[in-house]
């Protein structure tokens, strides 16, 4: 089994996009501009936000962090991101998500312009994805599609398989392969006889947080099995496959940690450098 390195892949990938982050700058005497919304006091946005201003310091983008309390109102949380918006220095926008309850997400995020959606949540980016028309893709499945393409694994005429239908992962990423030529089954909770329908795929991708949900009876030899899954058990984190049972089965396989959640990190970058040339 070869292992899909997304660390390693990301390193790569950062490195290109510090030296177009440099040319943008030495071009446009402007540096490249994330903003990133954080709301309340949940412990892993915090370190999600935190990997994220790290990883635009190493690539030189230059990374704004509006943190807001835990009981700001949904007109204050709006009245932030639209003045983000207007900003000419910040070329991308982030809302970290999950947000407090009270707050409506979609309101929230429909303030941010598609140019600077770099999340790729934005309704005019889905519906452009779902068209096979250029546009931002949300950054996990494209992380993932990145992975497939690096490690040249065709997807024309394969069965992909997505376990997942969320708005974030599964419904771009399954808008994704198909638009490369694969076809794609997409399953939920509500989809019977998936053992079956999960031993056809010749590319299976499981998004559904829950851990070690794959084992080796779901999954075909010789399978491509990318996990995107991120899940803690007993204190260490774990994806939706079972991975040391896939080990002797599956061709090509994501570890968690270290697989799909750099590459994640990355194309958010990437999404971010391309909306400031776009833009400027």
């Amino acid at each position: 089994m070869i292992v899909m390195d997304g660390k390693k892949i990301a390193a790569d990938i950062r490195a290109e996009l510090k030296a177009r982050a440099a040319a943008f700058f030495s071009k446009k005497a402007i540096r490249v501009g994330l903003a990133v919304v954080l709301i309340g006091d949940e412990a892993a946005s915090a370190v999600y936000v935190r990997n994220k201003i790290k990883a635009c310091e190493e690539v030189g983008i230059r990374s704004v962090l509006k943190q807001l309390p835990a009981e700001t109102s949904q007109e204050e949380a709006e009245r932030v991101v639209m003045a983000l918006a207007e900003d000419p220095a910040v070329h991308g926008i982030l809302v970290q998500l999950p947000l407090p309850r009270h707050l409506d997400a979609s309101r929230i995020l429909s303030r941010i312009p598609s140019s600077k959606d770099v999340d790729g949540f934005s309704a005019e980016n889905i519906g452009l994805l779902a068209r096979g028309e250029t546009c931002t893709v949300a950054c996990t499945p494209l992380g993932v599609m990145e992975l497939l393409k690096r490690y040249r694994i065709p997807t024309e005429g394969k069965r992909a398989v997505v376990l997942g239908r969320s708005n974030i992962v599964g419904k771009p990423m399954a808008m994704l392969l198909t638009n490369a030529d694969a076809t794609v089954t997409v399953c939920h909770s509500k989809t019977r006889e998936l053992g079956a329908i999960c031993r056809e795929a010749d590319i299976l991708i499981s998004a559904i947080g829950r851990p070690k949900f794959v084992t080796a009876d779901m999954v075909k030899e010789g399978a491509v099995v990318i996990d995107v899954g991120i899940n803690r058990v007993d204190g260490k984190l774990c994806g939706d496959v079972d991975y040391e049972a896939l080990t002797e089965k599956a061709a090509y396989m994501t570890p968690v940690p270290g697989g799909v959640g750099p590459m994640t990190v990355a194309m958010l970058l990437r999404n971010t450098v391309d909306a400031a040339e776009k833009q400027v």
